[in-house]
């Protein structure tokens, strides 16, 4: 057993009972042979066997125990990588030093993603490392500079490709005199002759083939193979083989014409160099979410300093700043309303196309437009602070981490090379010794095509592409998965659980009902509780108030207010007595209401809070103010349903309430009456009977049972909490995004399973059809190069995605 040593800092022990129950903890996960803690140190040292058990394993089991791993955390751009073959050396490297707790390399991102300890290694020693594999590490750019290496690396690539399409094409055309069907073609002369060939051949073999050379080199050198060994033992063995055949030809008098391949090395040569082209330019596509998003920010603020006002770019804008935004400017920070009204249009954040009325006090979010009022505004989240920002950061953290399936296509990939290579050699060894005795030239060609055709680029590129474009499309509908681990677990939900409060309702009460007595004005008996219910804070009264208000009823004066806890109000309106409240309230003033009991238990079956009025003695009318469902939820909820998913309302309410509710939008199965600590008690049931479970919420109470959920859904317009407690954020408060989540989720994964399948099918029916020497080298060349460009294209498909 290999076994491996790590060394973890940990925070949270007070104690050296703290550091034993942690030691004994990690020494009895499986594959653990010795963890020790050291309570000074505040550190633990743990060897283990890396195939049974990883230092997430670890990380989480400390976590689960009330303590934190302290970990630091660095991005990487990692140039010269070629294929997955190259990514897992990098990745097994980074793993394998002292400090590093886990590192993750996306092949398609061109990105290094490292979890390290400070104290036992530094980046500059991580960059060392990896620079004697033969690849750079550059600490992440900017987004700006990133966009630009690309579009360096476009107009580098095409440049090789022009060079070398134009040293090839003789070459080619050389070729195609070789069918018979094509004979009428004119072949001169000249192109015939081997010195001209190898003349074009070399500068494709070694100047444009170079990189190919230097990727060998290195993967060789540090005991491994990778894409470039397989490009590099085609094309050199054609070339080498094609070269002794032309110093033959010299020696035996240039008799006929000799059969040589160089046309083979350079075409195969230019074909992979054309499908990088085209795969470098997909993958710049891949991240084009990132860079909407981006795109959305304003690039200058107006800001008042020292009195004066001044234009500045959004970079040096600090928090505190009083910044000036005019009708229809975006908004360049998030921040808080200290003048003015207008309406905010946060489609942007939120999919909501009305715009939002705000004033002063009311908070603003960066990149939203400011559609008709002049604002000041005071910074309050700049820089990396702002939700945007943030939004940013999780769609890229989620492109770049990794999936279980990506993982076993990496371990493939890692041993594919050197399998291919053998079965290269077997193959020249039959073809040599049983198939054509002894003719070099008949066991060279299925061995190039082997070799050229089983190139793993495709393998590499199927899983991160997708989730790439998957995750990217996601954030554009206003679903944030925070991994690629998430965005592959939510296709297998079969429950979703809904917190009712703010989630399937709109979390505030609203007036919902009105019922006058004869003999009473219903305008009049309003304008009396209205104005009656404005000296009360509570939020009951205050639904009420604005209920009425949006009526068009205008306010009075209130001469007397007194609230009574338990039983209503009690108030002197106009020279009227004025009651609200309870039944107890109007029993108290012996106030006769059997003509409402039944109105009243009508109203409280359907989940609503009826209040009785009464003015000058006399009862006047019931009013109901109710938590009204969100206009989405039950439509939402049906499309969950149509997904074949087992909706469940869990709420703390009373089960009258909750029933009521969950009647309106169409949900049979109802959990009420649950404390907050018991909500994650009864996701674990459900995960106790074999369901795979996700918790939507939005409260600080629904951050345990979004913890415990298989998938936690947090609706963006809640809590942090809750939003840091989930793997996807909902950022539209909408339970569409629900139902889009899931969906994005299983076409996401059908596109990862049929980019593995190109990917499988181009290596394993082509390299027997090649051993049977039925695939030109070209031909080989051509299909690799084509199953890269298929795979990103098809990925590409999910950013077109209809929901």
């Amino acid at each position: 057993m290999a076994t491996t040593e790590k060394t973890l800092q940990i925070q949270g022990m007070t104690c050296t009972a703290c550091a034993n129950r942690i030691e004994r903890t990690l020494s009895k996960m499986e594959g653990v042979e010795q963890a020790n803690v050291n309570f000074a140190l505040e550190s633990s040292t743990i060897i283990f066997d890396p195939e049974r058990v990883n230092v997430n394993d670890f990380e989480e089991r400390i976590e689960k125990l009330g303590f934190h791993v302290v970990q630091d955390h660095i991005n990487f751009d990692v140039s010269g990588m070629t294929c997955a073959a190259c990514a897992s050396r990098i990745e097994k490297r980074m793993n394998r030093m002292e400090g590093v707790s886990n590192a993750t390399v996306n092949f398609a991102l061109e990105k290094l993603s490292v979890d390290y300890d400070s104290h036992q290694v530094a980046p500059q020693d991580m960059m060392a490392a990896i620079k004697k594999m033969g690849f750079e590490l550059l600490q992440e750019e900017n987004a700006e500079d990133k966009i630009d290496h690309k579009e360096a690396e476009i107009k580098q690539q095409q440049r090789k490709f022009i060079l070398s399409a134009i040293l090839t094409f003789p070459l080619l055309w050389t070729m195609v005199a070789h069918f018979n069907f094509l004979s009428f073609i004119y072949m001169p002369e000249i192109l015939m002759n081997p010195w001209l060939q190898l003349a074009l051949a070399t500068p494709v073999q070694f100047i444009v083939g170079a990189q190919f050379y230097k990727g060998a080199f290195n993967a060789l050198r540090n005991k491994s193979a990778n894409m470039d060994v397989l490009v590099a033992l085609g094309t050199s063995a054609a070339y080498f083989y094609s070269l002794y055949l032309s110093i033959e030809w010299v020696n035996g008098g240039k008799v006929g014409e000799p059969e040589l391949y160089f046309e083979a090395a350079a075409v195969i040569i230019t074909l992979i160099v054309l499908g990088k082209l085209f795969e470098v330019r997909a993958k710049g596509k891949t991240s084009q979410a990132i860079q909407k998003l981006l795109g959305l920010q304003a690039k200058t603020a107006r800001v008042v300093r020292d009195g004066a006002e001044q234009e500045i770019p959004i970079e040096e804008v600090v928090s505190g700043d009083t910044i000036l935004v005019r009708p229809g400017e975006k908004i360049p920070v998030d921040g808080e309303i200290i003048d003015g009204r207008s309406a905010i249009d946060e489609s942007m954040l939120t999919g909501e196309s009305i715009p939002i009325d705000k004033t002063v006090g009311d908070t603003v979010i960066g990149a939203t437009i400011n559609r008709n009022g002049s604002l000041q505004i005071k910074a309050t989240n700049v820089g990396k602070d702002t939700a945007l920002a943030q939004i940013v950061k999780v769609v890229e953290e989620a492109q770049g981490s990794k999936a279980d399936i990506q993982r076993l296509a990496d371990r493939i990939s890692g041993v594919f090379v050197p399998v291919v290579v053998g079965i290269a050699i077997v193959t020249f060894l039959i073809w040599y010794f049983a198939v054509s005795p002894g003719d070099f030239r008949a066991a060279l060609i299925p061995t190039i095509s082997i070799l050229v055709i089983a190139c793993p680029c495709a393998l590499g590129l199927a899983t991160p592409t997708s989730i790439m474009a998957g995750s990217g499309r996601a954030a554009e509908i206003g679903v944030l998965f925070k991994g690629g681990e998430h965005l592959e677990h939510t296709q297998a939900i079969d429950t979703v659980v809904l917190d009712k409060t703010g989630t399937v309702t709109k979390g505030e009460p609203a007036l919902t009902d009105v019922m006058i007595a004869e003999g009473f004005v219903e305008d009049e008996v309003l304008q009396l509780v209205a104005t009656a219910e404005n000296q009360s804070e509570h939020p009951l009264a205050q639904a009420i108030v604005k209920g009425v208000q949006e009526k068009g009823v205008r306010l009075g004066e209130t001469a007397s207010f007194e609230a009574l806890p338990g039983y209503g109000i009690q108030a002197v309106v106009n020279h009227q007595e004025v009651l609200v409240g309870t039944r107890k309230l109007m029993g108290k003033h012996q106030i006769n209401l059997l003509d409402y009991e039944t109105k009243m238990e009508q109203l409280e079956n359907g989940g609503k809070t009826a209040m009785l009025i009464a003015i000058d003695t006399k009862i006047a009318g019931v009013i109901a103010v109710a938590d009204t469902v969100k206009e989405t939820s039950k439509e939402a909820i049906a499309r969950m349903q149509k997904l074949g998913l087992d909706v469940i309302m869990l709420t703390g309410d009373n089960t009258r309430t909750a029933d009521a509710i969950a009647k309106e939008v169409g949900i049979s199965h109802v959990i009420a009456e649950v404390l907050p600590e018991q909500k994650s008690d009864e996701i674990q049931k459900l995960q106790d009977a074999g369901k795979n479970v996700a918790m939507v919420g939005d409260g600080i109470n629904d951050a345990p049972a979004l913890a415990t959920a298989d998938i936690g859904m947090a609706v963006g317009t809640g809590t942090d909490i809750a939003i840091e407690a989930a793997d996807i954020t909902l950022m539209r408060g909408d339970l569409n995004s629900v139902a889009d989540a899931i969906m994005m989720s299983r076409k996401t994964m059908r596109n990862i399973k049929q980019n593995l399948f190109f990917a499988f099918f181009y290596n394993t029916v082509g390299i027997p059809i090649a051993a049977i020497g039925l695939l030109a080298p070209w031909v080989a060349g051509a299909a690799m190069a084509f199953s890269s460009v298929s795979v990103v294209l098809n990925a590409l498909r999910l950013q077109k995605v209809k929901l």
